[in-house]
């Protein structure tokens, strides 16, 4: 069976490494195109093109794959697409007489969109995962192939994703032995289940201590490493790595203790304890650190 494989962030890579590996006849990786990076605007290709490249696999960096439909036709069997980035249309679709699968990260139909992870991480859920559906016009609204679940316990999205990536490369190699198999059993999703997530702003990281102790830190925890959760100190920009919820009284936002603990900071209904933060202009730290080069002190106020 011949495979195209579509994807472009880090996060696609060991889906691609593990489908190659496996000995799958992988006909060409399509990608989104280069782009400039850094400060020098150098021009870089996408994490999937630089390991298809070190495999010695056709790469594509359509801009928009709807207008190359006359290239992509006879490429292969299947499609499977992780991370890609661009809407597929019923042209696209139809060019591959097996289907094409995508590999999402979440239990659909929870979270079906563009932050799927970080999502489920701010819903405080318990358990997330990769499901393998099949691409249909809708965003996210195939049928399933199957789902491969973890726990999210106390995670911050990067270690979250890093988690699913290794999981979407697992599935996506079950996946392709059940196409193999031919006429594989699908489920259709729950209409009743449907939620949607969009893609996160840095202004959706701004912390908001009117809220509970959970709810902040399962922010912070949501967009650690990007965008990376923030408040304001004296009209400065702190931003919070780590933190957890901690005993401890005061109006929201004011800082309780700020000393080798760590920094306290009470919120709406109960406390929450930073153990590691950015201050404006300066290097990640510890916040006991911080709090001992006297730039924060209980009485504060953090907005």
């Amino acid at each position: 069976m011949k495979i195209v494989f579509a994807g472009s962030p880090e996060f696609a890579v060991p889906v691609l490494k593990a489908l190659n590996a496996s000995g799958a006849e992988i006909t060409a990786v399509l990608t989104q195109p280069d782009k400039p990076v850094g400060r020098k605007k150098i021009l870089t290709p996408t994490p999937v093109k630089a390991e298809a490249i070190k495999l010695g696999l056709p790469v594509f960096d359509f801009a928009k794959i709807r207008e190359h439909v006359s290239e992509i036709s006879n490429l292969a069997d299947i499609m499977i697409t992780c991370a890609y980035g661009q809407i597929l249309t019923r042209e696209v679709l139809d060019c591959f007489k097996g289907g094409v699968w995508n590999l999402h990260a979440s239990l659909l139909p929870k979270f079906r969109g563009a932050s799927p992870i970080q999502s489920a991480i701010l819903a405080g859920e318990k358990y997330t995962g990769i499901t393998v559906m099949k691409t249909e016009l809708e965003v996210d609204s195939g049928d399933i192939l199957l789902v491969k679940r973890c726990a999210v316990g106390e995670k911050t999205y990067g270690a979250l994703r890093d988690e699913l990536s290794a999981l979407a490369a697992d599935a996506a190699v079950e996946a392709l032995e059940y196409l193999k198999a031919g006429e594989p059993l699908l489920l259709m999703q729950d209409e009743a289940g449907i939620t949607h997530c969009k893609k996160i702003t840095k202004d959706e990281a701004k912390i908001d201590f009117d809220s509970s102790a959970e709810e902040v830190v399962r922010l912070i925890r949501a967009m650690n490493p990007e965008p990376v959760a923030y408040c304001l100190q004296n009209g400065n920009v702190l931003n919070i790595l780590n933190a957890q919820v901690c005993e401890g009284e005061g109006a929201a936002g004011e800082v309780i203790f700020a000393d080798k603990r760590g920094v306290c900071v009470a919120c709406i209904d109960g406390a929450v304890s930073i153990s590691e933060l950015i201050p404006a202009g300066g290097k990640r730290m510890k916040a006991s650190d911080y709090a001992n080069g006297r730039k924060i002190k209980a009485g504060d106020k953090l907005d």
